[in-house]
């Protein structure tokens, strides 16, 4: 039997969107309050904002895009850089603030000049391996969290022999196991929340073995509100964040492709790649202003909608609403957060992995010929470049995987386009 796809538009009734937007919030709640942890702010305020940010996103494309916004990991290091030299996030705050703003002059720029000069700069070659990379660069932490690889060790620190616990084996290969035969098993309304049957199944598991701490559910109070911190404007500090936000931008016009991929959908031309940065960019600069992280468009989610084929833009805005009503409520946030990393990790290899397959895709349904050696070599050294570990340093911010593969691309890209112009370009190439 063929599975049913929910398009774009598509509503559905309460009792089934409820569980499909708590799909999403489970999904994504690991590295959205992971961020904020990092940097020493409160995770609910991240929480609020992410999902209000997902609502003023949703309003600014028209309901053309189901996207959820997340905390951004791109701008831990240069934020901590900023904390670090003035004792102060809320300096931070100010680079922020820039880049909701930077990606609000983006819009305006793609809206004057249109989206022609993204097939320039990122042809099929270089997106599609930059797309893949994105799931090929998270593939490794998945693995961490399932227990199947060790964690990095700090520089000096002596490397005892990696041993597998099987416990957390156990725990993240049971879930991993229900994603997979659940989303190719699974009839009726089941086949479409294997994420979430799986995470819960995955949960109750640990809880039964001990693995669950449930004293910070027993601690919490059960309406809290989330702290608010204003910003302080400095202008090092725009400085020092405002690499990240080319990174973020590349990033972001992978994310509504391969989104456009997954929903058989030409989003970058409608609703439009302009209204999708205007709306990213006013949510981050309320994020900025009231003291949360930044937002970025979420892969997480993008792996759920592509296992699932529930694309509606309506259940991407009951998870914002959950994640707004969750950030109140202290116990419900603190149950979520008590998931095991296991659970997490062995999720998460089926959803990073489905990522990586999108870029194949797109490479194969873009009918890119690696005959030709032009494709052939931006394709090869874009993906080196992302998948080597190698890492370039500029300021605070370290261009690696995906952002450095996306640069690599774009430098390549951009030169055989002037080659192009000028003439000297091999014509059998």
């Amino acid at each position: 039997m063929e599975r049913r796809t929910i398009g774009i538009h598509e509503k559905l009734p309460i009792l089934e969107s409820l569980p499909l937007s708590f799909q999403h919030l489970t999904a994504m709640f690991g590295a959205t309050i992971l961020a904020p942890i990092l940097l020493g702010v409160d995770p609910s305020i991240a929480l609020l904002m992410n999902g209000v940010g997902t609502l003023i996103y949703s309003w600014v494309t028209k309901g053309g895009i189901p996207a959820y916004l997340g905390s951004s990991f791109a701008f831990i290091a240069p934020a901590l850089l900023i904390i670090g030299t003035y004792g102060s996030y809320n300096h931070a705050q100010s680079g922020f603030i820039f880049f909701g703003l930077f990606f609000i002059l983006m819009s305006f720029v793609v809206k004057k000049w249109g989206i022609r000069w993204i097939d320039v700069i990122m042809p099929p070659a270089v997106m599609g391996a930059v797309v893949a990379i994105i799931g090929l660069e998270l593939a490794p932490v998945a693995a961490q969290q399932a227990g199947l690889a060790p964690w990095p060790t700090a520089i000096g620190k002596v490397v005892e022999p990696f041993v597998m616990d099987s416990h957390v084996l156990i725990i993240s290969i049971t879930t991993l196991c229900i994603g997979i035969f659940g989303s190719v098993l699974f009839r009726g309304f089941m086949q479409v929340i294997p994420i979430l049957f799986a995470v819960v199944a995955g949960y109750i598991l640990a809880l039964a073995t001990g693995m669950v701490d449930t004293t910070a559910i027993s601690n919490a109070a059960w309406f809290a509100t989330p702290k608010f911190h204003a910003p302080v404007f400095d202008l090092t500090a725009i400085f020092i964040i405002a690499p990240a936000c080319v990174v973020v931008m590349a990033e972001h016009i992978s994310h509504l492709i391969v989104t456009g991929r997954i929903t058989d959908s030409n989003l970058i031309e409608n609703p439009g790649l302009h209204r999708s940065l205007l709306g990213d960019g006013i949510s981050n600069v309320l994020s900025g202003l009231v003291g949360s992280t930044p937002n970025t468009t979420y892969g997480e989610n993008i792996g759920v909608m592509a296992i699932t084929r529930v694309y509606s833009v309506w259940v991407i805005r009951g998870a914002a609403l959950l994640a707004i009503t969750f950030s109140c409520i202290g116990k419900v946030s603190a149950a979520i957060s008590t998931i095991p990393v296991a659970v997490m990790g062995g999720i998460t290899m089926l959803l990073y992995g489905i990522i990586a397959v999108q870029g194949l895709r797109m490479l194969v349904e873009q009918k890119v010929d690696f005959s030709n050696n032009r494709n052939m070599v931006l394709g090869a050294v874009t993906f080196v470049a992302g998948i080597s570990g190698a890492g370039i340093n500029i300021g605070a911010v370290q261009l690696k995987g995906m952002a450095l593969a996306a640069v690599t691309g774009v430098v390549l890209s951009l030169a055989f386009w002037g080659f192009d112009k000028l003439g000297i370009m091999n014509s059998e190439a």
